[in-house]
């Protein structure tokens, strides 16, 4: 028997009848590529059914504001010389949620080399008169949209259908800033599952928020990021405090995060969804750490994955799936010359960019389905339990019948109950 609440109005129950099916479906084994669509439409589904955004306009406006974007994302050659998190260009957005307003924003970061970058993103925040406080800012790590440039959140036509959550937190006061991470929307260095560049580029992004003062934010920060960008708010707040000594950070909060890599890689690539994986993270790593040897892609994959893995690493997962489902099947299987994990430099690359090296001094939330076919509940909890051993305080919830694509979603109500409840 279902513990929810009667449902009267007819969309709603229509929805819930939906997502009822839409969890039977998900129980079976899916692509990464189908999880991230299916729930995208979940997303819209609650939107339209609770009539809280005018879609029609949203898409509309976005349609316009995407059509005359490319000059926005342009880096001057040389780049003016900023500090980390110094807001080079702005520009306010009409396709904003109602209630809302949304900047999209180019700001200075910090790669893994120490270099100063630009990286892109989206500002939203309430409009309403903001506590005489300030409002405390979420900066939220989005999940694998792919690599390339053009898979960036941020240069969709709704730039934040990604942001997990999205109406809830703005509902509840907070300032909400996502990062597309450094390479992806702007030029920049390629940054796929590399913890110090997209860590950095999650604080930054805060501290880029901080400088539009219509957001009318504090320097209180929560950190919440799903799957990839899970990993990158655990890096974010492992170096928070001497990275950006200014920002008060209050908690960091994860749903199905990127954890152990090297098992990670190893456990999925027997799928389409693991060999996509494994394109962005071999073409990622292979670029950024050109300077290590042995970083050659021939030394972990066979020579068809070779030639293969810039293919899929230029496609994006939502509206090219197809065309990635169709390079990676046939390498299911015929993927990798080596396990990931024990091969040299690789085993130890994968290490460096695995978060939990430190201790977190804030609270941590982590969520997790028992459905998930991706990151797999195991390591999660085991993720869990080292975070205990070394004096991390942990929340730690798993959620039944829910798999990757809607683990976040799902853990709406906990997690708003848990930031509620932060210090």
């Amino acid at each position: 028997m279902s513990n929810l609440e009667p449902v009267h109005d007819p969309i709603q129950r229509n929805v819930r009848t939906w997502k009822q099916g839409l969890l039977t479906w998900l129980r079976g084994p899916k692509s990464l590529s189908h999880l991230v669509v299916v729930s995208t439409m979940f997303v819209l589904a609650v939107v339209v059914a609770g009539d809280i955004w005018t879609v029609e306009r949203r898409l509309s406006e976005g349609a316009i504001e995407k059509s005359i974007e490319a000059p926005f994302y342009e880096v001057p050659d040389p780049l003016p010389i900023g500090s980390p998190g110094l807001l080079f260009r702005s520009e306010q957005l009409l396709s904003a949620p109602d209630g809302a307003l949304e900047w999209r924003i180019l700001y200075h970061s910090t790669d893994v080399q120490g270099q100063d970058i630009l990286v892109s993103g989206v500002v939203v925040s309430p409009d309403k008169t903001a506590p005489a406080n300030g409002r405390t800012i979420i900066s939220w790590g989005h999940p694998t949209t792919g690599a390339a440039r053009r898979c960036a959140p941020s240069l969709g036509i709704d730039p934040f259908d990604t942001i997990e959550g999205l109406r809830q937190l703005l509902d509840a006061g907070y300032v909400v800033v996502a990062t597309d991470y450094s390479g992806m929307g702007a030029v920049g260095p390629d940054s796929y599952l590399i913890g110090v560049t997209e860590g950095n580029n999650v604080l930054d992004a805060a501290r880029a928020a901080r400088q539009i003062p219509q957001t009318e934010s504090s320097n209180r920060l929560v950190l919440w990021g799903h799957s990839q960008g899970g990993q990158a708010v655990l890096f974010a707040g492992q170096s928070a405090s001497a990275y950006a000594p200014e920002l008060d950070l209050r908690g960091v909060a994860v749903a199905a995060p990127a954890t152990d890599l090297g098992e990670l890689l190893k456990s999925d690539i027997a799928d389409v969804s693991g060999v996509t994986i494994g394109s962005y993270a071999f073409a990622s790593y292979n670029a950024v750490y050109a300077g290590t040897p042995g970083t050659n892609l021939d030394t972990i994959l066979t020579p068809q994955g070779v030639a293969s893995t810039p293919r899929m690493a230029a496609l994006c997962l939502i509206g090219q799936n197809a065309e990635i489902h169709k390079i990676a099947t046939p390498l299911v299987g015929d993927y990798l010359i080596d396990d990931p994990a024990i091969k040299e430099p690789w085993a130890t690359l994968l290490e460096a960019n695995t978060p939990g090296s430190v201790r977190l001094t804030v609270p941590l939330f982590v969520a997790q389905g028992d459905a998930d076919k991706l990151v797999h509940p195991d390591i999660t909890k085991q993720f869990v339990q080292h975070e205990r051993d070394i004096g991390t305080e942990v929340t730690f919830i798993t959620i039944p019948d829910t798999s990757h694509g809607l683990i976040a979603i799902f853990a709406l109500p906990k997690l708003l109950y848990w930031l509620a409840h932060l210090p």
